[in-house]
């Protein structure tokens, strides 16, 4: 298997286990859907030193965007929205989230749909909120998915977009099983590919897992597809690209004492935990 693989195996355990929601779910602490729930104003608290919850809920039709399970979904229901949307393109999501759904009693509010980001199944200026959490990250095409969102927003309407570079000490999207913070500067996709199936070999969820990350190729080679290695500076291309100013932008250090490494432009990918924007289409 080689030495860096050998290696990230060895070295895994020196670091401390990150609570992650398909494991909570393994052993029957919660769902993936109650977990996000539980979590939903950790989705938007960032965005509360310029907006309140009812600027960006209430009364509103909201589209959420790579809504998983929608636990986040039926989170912004409960704060007043007229109607949520949840559209993800994963197929066991669906039932998951309307289980949840019911059970929050929360089933008049909340539409899923199974689809597509890049052409989804509404009239233009359909939503006057549109939700775009640890998403741009994930998409093959996140200029198609942004100007599509941008279709669907209506005037004075808004786009509330936040996620994690990938330099982030989590941006591998692999703290599910890998515990290294920064692991991704480290070491290879290879690595980190043959490491993370080693490591959750024999969960339940094994074939989901492996399913959601991974891909292989016309030439039978494995990538971690899961993630777009999407970066500060390559966001703030695809903005320019689409032709979008934002009303609002911002990036979060990881510590209030890292701040000052989080300005640095050549570290600074390293030292943001989130870039919040907030996009408002004109009338």
């Amino acid at each position: 298997m080689g030495l860096p693989y050998q290696l990230l195996l060895k070295t895994n355990d020196w670091f401390p286990k990150i609570v992650h929601p398909f494991n909570l779910q393994n052993n029957g602490e919660k769902t993936y859907g109650m977990w996000q729930y539980e979590k939903g104003y950790d989705t938007i608290k960032l965005y509360m030193q310029r907006f309140t919850k009812e600027e960006m809920f209430y009364g509103k039709n909201v589209l959420d965007m790579g809504c998983g399970a929608a636990g986040k979904s039926l989170y912004f229901a409960s704060l007043g929205a007229a109607h949520v949307t949840g559209v993800d393109i994963v197929a066991h999501y669906k039932p998951e989230a309307e289980q949840l759904a019911q059970t929050l009693g929360l089933s008049e509010k909340f539409t899923f749909v199974l689809g597509s980001a890049y052409e989804m199944p509404f009239a233009d200026q359909s939503f006057d909120t549109v939700i775009m959490n640890d998403f741009m990250e994930h998409v093959d095409n996140p200029a198609a998915a942004l100007r599509e969102a941008m279709r669907l927003v209506r005037p004075s309407g808004r786009i509330f977009i936040n996620f994690p570079p990938y330099y982030h000490p989590t941006g591998a999207h692999l703290s599910d099983a890998i515990n290294i913070p920064w692991v991704q500067l480290f070491y290879s996709d290879d690595a980190l590919i043959q490491a993370y199936k080693q490591l959750i070999h024999g969960v339940p969820d094994e074939a989901e897992r492996l399913a959601l990350r991974f891909y292989t190729d016309e030439n039978g080679k494995e990538h971690i597809g899961y993630i777009n290695k999407m970066t500060l500076k390559k966001f703030k291309g695809i903005l320019k690209e689409c032709g979008i100013v934002p009303y609002y932008y911002r990036e979060v250090p990881l510590r209030t004492y890292f701040a000052p490494l989080a300005k640095l432009p050549k570290i600074k990918e390293l030292f943001v935990k989130m870039a919040i924007c907030v996009i408002e289409r004109k009338g």
